[in-house]
């Protein structure tokens, strides 16, 4: 069997239901929409949420925490990343995302101190923990902020 002989079964194709057009089709009058209410009204339908006048829940349940618009958003690296990384190197966003430890170079990125590191490294990230900047120091390496644009 091939593509081109398959066909579609009997009354697959089934013409779309004509509403109000008549009380001979089975769906004149009120087409199908029933007597009175906002659904059987023409225009814009009822707005997500809504519950037939009940509280809606969205408004039912607390409001919990708060959200800070100026917190900034850090990509992570962990100093046992860095060793993928040749001596004396400097690791800065971009050679962090070309081995794929981070996923955009325009977003601020933080090394934290989870693992050891080998090497000794100059590094140019946004941020740093306590522990990350001990472990570099300890190995050779150099902290640094990248210049900015």
């Amino acid at each position: 069997m091939k593509i081109e002989n398959v066909r579609r079964p009997k009354g697959a194709n089934r013409p779309p239901k004509r509403y109000g057009r008549g009380s001979g089709s089975g769906h004149g009058k009120t087409a199908g929409r029933g007597s009175k209410g906002a659904k059987s009204r023409s225009g814009p339908g009822l707005r997500i949420g809504f519950e037939g006048g009940q509280m809606p829940l969205m408004r039912r349940l607390p409001k919990r925490g708060f959200t800070s618009k100026a917190k900034k958003v850090y990509q992570v690296v962990n100093v046992e990343g860095l060793n993928r990384f040749r001596k004396d190197s400097v690791v800065d966003r971009a050679s962090l995302g070309e081995v794929g430890l981070i996923k955009d170079i325009e977003l601020p990125v933080k090394i934290l101190g989870t693992g050891d590191i080998t090497k000794p490294l100059t590094v140019l990230a946004d941020a740093y923990s306590a522990n990350a900047r001990k472990k570099i120091a300890a190995a050779g390496g150099k902290t640094d902020k990248p210049e900015t644009k």
